[in-house]
């Protein structure tokens, strides 16, 4: 059986495998003293910018609890888009672990806008209210779709002339640059984001995540958090020594910060094949589509043997509504995740990803399952 539900299903990429293996040789000190914990450090500086600074932490979770926890106050609160995977799927970790409150806002594209600071900005100074002092955009977002780095900016300038801060969950960071064509910086630093959650196991690590500081400013004791939120690794580098696979070649720990091109780099490579192959297999199920209108599931019904999309398919997601009858057929030979409801009862919104690891001949075959699917629905 094949996986389209996530790519947090795929393997560990041969580089990375590599690289925890060159890592494991000998004694090295923990906690982070080691030399492919100092070494991420320059491969961050030379991509996010000279005041970058990582924090390895073992999941994406924990990269947003530590980044929040660090960057609020006891009492302030976070905005977030009512899709937010810091919302819908952590489990409540932001305030259960964090203390942190989320104030989310609607969002049909997934995306947030400078009215979403407006629409808490009220708040601010009044004691008997959570205080707006963070939002939080995830790029790519939770529905597939993008933020061009002058869409970040707009939220970035507004949240800063009311005195909040800017975090980024990037843990499909590296599908989003693939995408727009542009540096993982041109997307955060630039574009005024303020602490980054960096994912790593969606783009080829076995374990681990990094919390990005982009403005020392912006946080307060993230070393501290992050022990007290149990993701702190003992042996660190081999968390480090993944991330740091993703930037450069794996080999010596004291190689030049440019010995790569960033053409070259793995997150790059990795993720560019994701988001091709979800763009061919869209293209691919054109023909079966019937009712080809993009917008939320139950804007228009359609047919009840066709298949429409429901969002635009930018990375390395697509979202599309079909009867239910072909999607347990499906489900005979793919595993997948339900995402909604669709424009009739008899109908389903689904989320089909593709991964670093993906082939032609995984999205041909899944192409034609789904023709033969919803010829024996129809």
């Amino acid at each position: 059986m094949t996986s389209f539900a996530s790519d947090n299903y795929s393997p560990a990429h041969p580089d990375v495998l590599a690289a925890l293996a060159a890592a494991s040789a000998g004694h090295e000190i923990s906690y982070g003293e080691d030399p492919w914990t100092a070494r991420l450090q320059d491969a961050v500086r030379a991509r996010f910018g000279p005041d970058a600074t990582a924090y390895p932490v073992l999941t994406g979770t924990g990269a947003n609890v530590v980044a929040l926890m660090a960057t609020l106050p006891r009492w302030g609160a976070v905005v977030a888009s009512e899709h937010a995977h810091l919302n819908t799927d952590e489990n409540g970790a932001p305030e259960r672990v964090g203390g942190v409150k989320v104030l989310t806002v609607p969002a049909p594209d997934g995306k947030l806008t400078p009215a979403a600071v407006e629409r808490f900005a009220g708040d601010l100074g009044d004691p008997h209210r959570a205080q707006p002092l963070v939002v939080s955009l995830t790029q790519s977002t939770e529905l597939g779709t993008l933020y061009t780095a002058d869409e970040i900016r707009a939220v970035a300038d507004a949240a800063h002339a009311r005195g909040m801060r800017v975090h980024l969950d990037g843990s499909r960071l590296a599908n989003a640059a693939a995408a727009l064509g542009v540096p993982l910086r041109a997307l955060t630093t630039d574009a005024g984001v303020d602490v980054l959650s960096f994912g790593g196991t969606k783009n080829g690590l076995a374990l681990g995540e990094a919390v990005v500081v982009l403005d020392p400013s912006a946080v307060d004791g993230v070393e501290f958090v992050r022990k007290s939120t149990m993701q702190l690794a003992s042996k660190m580098r081999y968390v480090s020594a993944q991330l740091l696979a993703l930037f450069e070649p794996v080999g010596d720990v004291v190689a030049e910060v440019d010995e790569v091109a960033d053409a070259d780099e793995l997150w790059l490579r990795t993720a560019r094949p994701a988001t091709a192959w979800a763009a061919g297999r869209r293209g691919g199920l054109a023909a079966a589509v019937v009712a080809p209108a993009v917008g939320p599931a139950g804007a228009a019904p359609g047919p009840a043997s066709g298949l429409a999309f429901t969002q635009p398919t930018l990375v390395n997601a697509v979202f599309a509504t079909l009867p239910r009858t072909a999607v347990a057929r499906l489900r005979e030979r793919h595993r997948f995740y339900d995402w909604g409801s669709g424009e009739t009862p008899d109908r389903v919104e689904v989320r089909w990803m593709c991964a670093w690891d993906t082939t032609p001949g995984d999205v041909d075959g899944f192409v034609a399952d789904v023709r033969a699917a919803l010829a024996v629905a129809s």
